[in-house]
């Protein structure tokens, strides 16, 4: 059997975490021909179960109003199918969002470890398939490194950074006086179970030991789920060299810290016992790579919207304490205040020098203080997306990653199309037949007038509600009817429904974390609902849907339907509100 196995691509993706994810499947929509490379066994990099840290980002866990991440993170639907946040369905949930994506090649214990460069360009990266023993070389136009530590970067020499800048280098005063090396650490989680009866632990004798007096500044009252702060790193390990040793330091600290919950004073943990450990630790922090533009805390603190900006960051600019745990007298971390939200430049998401390499997750050109923020899981999808749609543009015009610049309105407007949210732009476009119609409704509520569909804004702000709602009554279903005034073919309809972005959405082992969330769909959220296409005021034809939890609704008609002046929503039920809520319409 052959061993040594060519593929060629348009793009190739290396890091399968949600930022590899969500571009590959980007990519892969718009027609591009994409492998995902990714070496774990399974999808979700620290979201998945090998690791089990909650998708954090721009809402703060729910404390920043309509702000959640939407687009391909927002599809998951794992509320709907995975109810109880259970993560070896979470990790079979993205597998499947993969494996059965048109146009993309998922390849899973994949290990990249050359790469090839000519004339500033990858040419083809070599990656070796640990379960078939297979030798796969990826030749593409484009590759994306999202492998969190910058491997592919690295190996192509890309320009990076490692540690921290010196306060003077940007202006910025969270930043040291001077410049060195630290990083953020990596952590190891894990998760008890309550036995109903005493469960004792013994402890093993290679495990640390722990007091109330070094744990001070470390709240460990939950003994339900394993602690972010048992965290190493920082100046005296370094995280990529360093990985295999950190690891095992974490085991023995996991264990110190449970022999201590259990055996070290009441700590309300008699009945509880280990249920898992996190034999791979999370990473925060290691490359940094540069791009056209290094986004820092200025960018954040001033909520700047950029003229290439094309995602979004709102979490806090977290600074963890270098050293992690070792730094038993510091707070493990501080979270430095965001001001609602920021933009992340498009200049930010491809490398300085290796002219067809495009930076996501954690990896993109920022500052170490920017990064605090930006790192995040939520963040990291959206900027995913991104780069995958930048890549669909790359590949249609036959240019490298910078040159989309020259096409950033039609990068923004694809990103919005696909209800990705970026701060301080309006969707619009000339192809929407919607933009021109006379919308009406059956009835609304005050402030959440039929207009609304349009106005360009798919979520609500601080003063405007920016959607049509209507409450359901028995026997009565709110309607919504567009009149285009002219004879229309109608080949799709986009219409965004009501998700309610307050709320916090993510798998997780903590327990506050979890019974602050809502199982199954968002109650606010359209189920049923049905599409009439009219001709005079009659109608031509009715068809039925359900949204399968999923706020973006897309409807495909290939042969068109023809003859079509209106078009009439109507809304049957959601999953539980009385009010039937719609963002926008779009019709093409």
């Amino acid at each position: 059997m052959e061993k040594i196995i060519d593929k060629t691509y348009d793009f190739v993706v290396v890091g399968g975490g949600l930022s590899g994810m969500c571009a590959s499947i980007a990519a892969a929509r718009k027609g591009v021909h994409t492998a995902l490379v990714h070496d774990r066994p399974v999808l979700g990099g620290n979201a998945s179960s090998e690791i089990r840290m909650h998708i954090c980002g721009a809402n703060r866990h729910g404390q920043n109003p309509n702000a959640r991440e939407t687009g391909i993170l927002e599809e998951g639907s794992y509320q709907r199918r995975n109810p109880h946040m259970v993560y070896p369905i979470f990790d079979m949930i993205l597998w499947e969002k993969v494996r059965f994506q048109e146009n993309l090649d998922l390849f899973l214990n994949c290990y990249a470890n050359q790469v090839e460069v000519e004339n500033d360009k990858i040419r083809k990266v070599t990656a070796f398939q640990m379960t078939s023993e297979r030798e796969y070389h990826f030749y593409a136009k484009l590759f994306l490194d999202s492998t969190g530590d910058g491997s592919i970067g690295e190996k192509a020499g890309a320009i990076y950074r490692v540690g921290r800048e010196a306060r003077s280098e940007f202006g910025e005063n969270l930043a040291p006086e001077e410049a060195d090396t630290a990083t953020m650490g990596n952590s190891m989680m894990f998760k008890a179970r309550d036995m109903e009866e005493n469960a004792p632990f013994i402890c093993p004798d290679w495990a640390n030991q722990y007091t109330e007096q070094d744990l001070k500044n470390r709240d460990h009252t939950d003994a339900t789920s394993g602690y972010w702060w048992n965290e190493l790193g920082g100046t005296r390990y370094d995280t990529i060299d360093d990985a295999q040793e950190i690891n095992e330091e974490l085991l023995k600290s996991l264990a110190g810290l449970w022999d201590h919950i259990k055996n070290g004073g009441d700590h309300a943990a008699d009945q509880l016992e280990l249920e898992w450990v996190g034999f791979l630790p999370a990473k925060r922090e290691s490359r940094r790579f540069v791009g056209d533009y290094i986004l820092k805390q200025s960018d954040i603190d001033e909520k700047k919207v950029f003229e290439d900006a094309v995602a979004y960051g709102g979490w806090t600019m977290d600074l963890h304490t270098a050293d992690g745990l070792l730094s038993a007298d510091d707070v493990p971390t501080v979270w430095n205040p965001v001001k609602e939200w920021y933009t992340v430049p498009y200049r930010c998401l491809y490398s300085k020098n290796i002219r067809n390499l495009f930076l996501g997750g954690r990896i993109i050109s920022c500052s170490h203080v920017a990064f605090s923020s930006s790192r995040v899981m939520g963040t990291c999808a959206v900027v995913g997306q991104a780069v995958g749609t930048a890549a669909s543009i790359a590949v249609e015009k036959h240019i490298d990653p910078r040159e989309v610049g020259s096409y950033i309105q039609l990068l923004q407007r694809e990103l919005m199309k696909d209800d990705c949210f970026i701060p301080g732009y309006c969707y619009e476009d000339k192809e929407n037949f919607a933009a021109t119609a006379e919308i009406t409704a059956s009835s609304h509520e005050k402030g959440c007038e039929p207009r609304n569909v349009m106005n360009g804004y798919a979520r609500a702000d601080q003063r405007h509600t920016n959607c049509w709602r209507s409450k359901i009554t028995e026997g009565l279903e709110p309607e919504l009817t567009l009149n285009f005034n002219e004879i229309k073919t109608i080949h799709e309809i986009r219409l965004i429904f009501d998700s309610n972005l307050s709320k916090e959405i993510t798998p997780s082992i903590n327990k506050s974390v979890l019974e602050r969330q809502d199982q199954g769909s968002p109650i606010e959220l359209v189920r049923d609902y049905e599409i009439e296409f009219l001709h005079n005021g009659k109608i031509r034809n009715t068809l039925r849907y359900k949204s399968e939890g999923q706020r973006l609704n897309i409807l495909c008609f290939d042969e068109g339907i023809k003859k079509v002046d209106a078009v009439r929503v109507r809304i049957l039920n959601t999953y539980g509100s009385k009010f039937a809520s719609v963002f926008e319409v779009r019709i093409y």
